[in-house]
């Protein structure tokens, strides 16, 4: 069953359930420049700042944040489709796009005191982090924080971070913290075989005082009670927040399928294929089969994105908390949507043949970032699949992870 979040009556502000096909032609647009450098971002091991201007500029890295923050308040969908524009063009840079938006939307869901803090500037970004810290010290008025986390992705152009924080007292102790970027440097530790460019190093905090309005459980946010007063009247600030974290991490994925169908469709057809008696790819029945499954493969994976939205905005735009059942199915279609990614790129290299791996073929560097990509925690698939089985059995015991 859904659970009616309290809020008064009247409108909410939000962009309902379809798509905002004019913010994502803005992506499509930037696909051009962010191919042309990036290898250079991968070089020095974060996105240029040629494309950060460009993404900045097309209103491309508040996607999520309210209007009344400066931001373009799109919904789940349209954020889904810039990142995988955006990865049409690079992994990396996606990678980074979507991390730094929907760490800005967390921070967003923090108390009004907090949103003030950070938004207070214009264009303010956040990278983030769940894991918890070394050290989270009970202080009158709040926390004293040390600790170093690792893969803080797009930490190299975020303004704050959302940092996970153990609390003292009854409960989970698990926490995030709303802590500014003047408080945290950044330890180079992101060498790596794929998403090279997506600046994912180490932040490291040493005994920051967090003030407690700048603290939210993890517990109230995956049950969608975020400190908010705008939760009734805000599309985006009803959202489910373990769905949205998990599928935004695979929108970088289905930009890479794009672009590896589209590099395939382009050079493979005229290819001769050796030692055989086709002189064109194109006519050879192996070629044609690895290429049609694979293409599949990603309209299975488009697909479950495009549910897995559906069913987030949907219930955004009606006020409702997303239902236990449907959170766990979408964490195991996040899943899912990587390895039908993953499966359907080694298709295509297969098709390709060796050369595909050479340093300078670009489709080389959108197999080793999916590869990467792929194997994020919120995205490794067998975890998804227990927590949905799980639930549709009804086993005994709590669930083993968050949905």
């Amino acid at each position: 069953m859904t659970e009616i979040l309290d809020r008064p009556q009247g409108a909410r502000t939000g962009a309902g359930v379809e798509p905002d096909r004019e913010v994502i032609a803005r992506a499509t647009d930037l696909v051009p420049l962010i191919r042309e450098h990036a290898a250079r971002s991968s070089e020095e091991r974060q996105v240029v700042p040629e494309v950060m201007a460009a993404l900045e500029e097309a209103q491309l890295l508040q996607l999520l944040v309210p209007r009344r923050l400066g931001g373009r308040e799109a919904n789940l969908r349209t954020m889904m489709e810039c990142v995988a524009e955006v990865g049409r063009g690079d992994g990396s840079t996606a990678w980074a796009v979507a991390l730094l938006n929907v760490c800005t939307w967390f921070s967003t869901t923090f108390s009004d005191r907090a949103q003030q803090d950070m938004f207070s500037a214009p264009g303010a970004r956040a990278c983030g982090i769940f894991a918890p810290p070394l050290k989270s010290e009970r202080v009158d008025g709040g926390y004293l924080v040390s600790g170093r986390w690792g893969y803080a992705s797009g930490s190299f152009a975020a303004d704050w971070a959302t940092l996970g924080a153990g609390l003292a007292g009854d409960g989970d102790p698990r926490a995030l913290a709303l802590i500014p970027s003047s408080a945290w440097t950044i330890e180079p530790t992101w060498y790596v075989a794929g998403m090279k460019g997506s600046g994912s190093d180490t932040i490291v905090v040493e005994d920051h005082f967090v003030p407690d309005h700048r603290i939210q459980r993890f517990t109230e946010m995956v049950e969608g009670h975020f400190a908010t007063s705008h939760r009734g009247d805000e599309q985006n600030s009803t959202m489910a927040f373990i769905p949205v974290a998990a599928l935004v991490l695979v929108g970088a994925q289905l930009g890479l399928a794009r672009h590896a169908m589209e590099r395939t469709l382009a050079g493979l057809p005229k290819k001769n294929v050796a030692y055989t008696c086709y002189t064109a790819a194109r006519n050879s029945p192996t070629h044609q089969v690895g290429v049609a499954e694979a293409a599949t493969r990603f309209d299975q994976a488009e697909l479950l994105m495009q549910r897995a939205c559906a069913d987030i905005d949907g219930a955004a735009t009606r006020g409702v908390q997303l239902d236990k059942l449907t959170r766990a199915r979408v964490r195991m279609d996040t899943g899912i949507i990587g390895e039908l990614v993953k499966d359907g790129l080694d298709r295509l290299m297969t098709a390709n043949g060796a050369s595909s791996f050479a340093d300078a073929n670009v489709l080389s560097r959108i197999w080793r970032d999916a590869e990467i990509a792929g194997r994020h925690a919120l995205v490794m698939p067998e975890l998804g699949k227990e927590a949905y089985g799980r639930m549709l059995l009804g086993a005994d015991g709590p669930l083993t992870l968050d949905v």
